[in-house]
This record gives structure tokens, sequence and C-alpha cells, in this order.
């Protein structure tokens, strides 16, 4: 069977993607970034494209899905995605390779087996045609993943305070965003309940929220303009801290660059 290896290839509104599995098979979440990248972060983790099993689609945002086509119907790796997904997938211009033999339809709240992997889709809020978070469970572990969500609701709650493992996004820093660059209808966009997390978000409701068997914590899709590695991760870290809470790992993923594999157990 393994066990559990996880990497970010990319992470951010340049792109997502990222590695789930052991050193032999695995899945992506995601496909947002260009297929020679992908290629290229798993070779330097000495993995092709042979070893992947399949994709999951968290939602059809572009920096989500830009290769979601290339892969599943030129590559031939299954992509699972809702119905609305894929109707939103193949409607988007960016998608020159629309999806057709390569999909594999799951529903939110329904287990669903790629290889050893029990997978379970759970709705978050965000803008999209249909966006989910994951619990995905190896070995009784539970790796929840929840990406682009304006706020946590109560099926999204539940599944994150009962991670192991934990990739979550802590887009902004709310001064950042207010004193930066964007015009204020973005502004107001990224704030709302359809669309992003702030550092101070995620750092509260997981300090409120965290089990006892929570090792690992990765923020992910940081803003540019708006975040700093350094600032998401004090502002996680304190809210910790306050709590007497402590994990193995707290780390920003970077948006652009393979991070190192780490071991889940």
């Amino acid at each position: 069977m393994g066990s559990l290896i996880f990497f970010s290839i990319g992470s951010g509104s340049s792109g997502n993607c990222y590695y789930l599995g052991t050193r032999n098979w695995g899945i992506l979440i995601d496909a947002g970034i260009p297929v020679r990248a992908i290629k290229r972060g798993l070779r330097q983790h000495g993995i092709g494209f042979e070893n992947i099993w399949g994709v999951i689609v968290t939602h059809d945002h572009t920096d989500h899905i830009k290769s979601i086509g290339v892969i599943g119907e030129i590559l031939h790796i299954p992509v699972y995605v809702t119905r609305e997904m894929h109707n939103g997938i193949n409607h988007n211009y960016r998608v020159t390779e629309k999806l057709s033999n390569s999909v594999r339809y799951y529903k939110k709240g329904e287990h669903f087996q790629i290889n050893d992997l029990d997978i379970q889709a759970f709705p978050v809020s965000h803008d999209a045609t249909d966006s989910v978070g994951f619990t995905i469970t190896f070995n009784d572990k539970r790796f929840v993943i929840a990406t682009d969500l304006g706020f946590i609701g109560k099926e999204a709650a539940e599944h994150i305070s009962r991670a192991n493992f934990l990739v979550i996004e802590a887009n902004y820093d709310e001064n950042m965003l207010k004193n930066g660059p964007y015009p204020y209808p973005l502004k107001e966009r990224v704030r709302s309940h359809l669309g992003h997390m702030c550092n101070d978000q995620t750092a509260q409701f997981i300090a409120a929220n965290a089990n006892a068997g929570l090792s690992h914590i990765f923020l992910c899709h940081l803003s540019n303009e708006n975040n700093t590695p350094q600032i998401a991760y004090e502002t996680v870290h304190n809210a910790l801290l306050e709590k007497g809470i402590e994990v193995k790992l707290l780390l920003p993923l970077p948006r652009t660059t393979v991070t190192d594999i780490f071991q889940l157990e």
C-alpha cells in the first residue's frame, strides 16, 4: 500500500496543482498550470504521468482547470468532476481541449475510490459553477483540502475539523487588501462569501476547531498582491499558540515552485 505523500506543484491565482498518493501511484488535485510544468514538477520527485490514476477537480475557474482537457482527453487520465463542473469546464474558452471520454462524475457527499484513496466531496462557497473541497482517507488518516472559499459553512466545517492533514486557503491579509491596488469592486468580491478566506478567518477557525490528530497544515492560494507567506504563517501560528495548539508542520505553499515531498504519517 505504501505511505501517503503530498507535494504542491503550484498554488495561487497563477495556477493550482497538487499531488497526493504514494511514490508509486497517486492523483492530482486540480490542473491549473501548463501540462509541461506539471510534468516537470512530477519528474522532480521521480513521478510520471503514467503514475497518475486520476485528477479530482475542485471547481471550474481557469487557475484550477487550465490543462484538464489535455490531461483527460490526450493523456487519457480519468478526470473526476460534478456534472455542473463538467458543463462549466466545457464552456470555459481557455480550456481548448474539451472533456468528454475522460470524465468520471462524482456527487457531493458520496464516497468514491481511486485505488486505495477513499474520496468524499463537500460543498464550499465560491463564485464558480460548482465548488467543492475534499476529504481523502488513506490508512484511516484524513487529508482535507479546502481551497477557494469565501467562508466555512457547516458541512465544510465538519470536514475540516476532522482533518489530520489540512490544505486550507489563506488568501489575503485584510490590511494589505484594504490598502492594496485592487479596484473597490474586486476588493468586495474577494471579501465576500463567494470570494476568498483571509488569514484571520483561517487562523481563528483552525484555532477554535482543530482536533487532537491534526499534524500538518498547509496554507494555500496566497495572494501575490495582498498577502505574504510570512504574514500568513505568523497569523495562523499566533492563533494556534494562543490556544496552546501544536502541530508538526505549518507551511504556506509557494505560488509557482514545487515543494519538497511531505511524508504524511
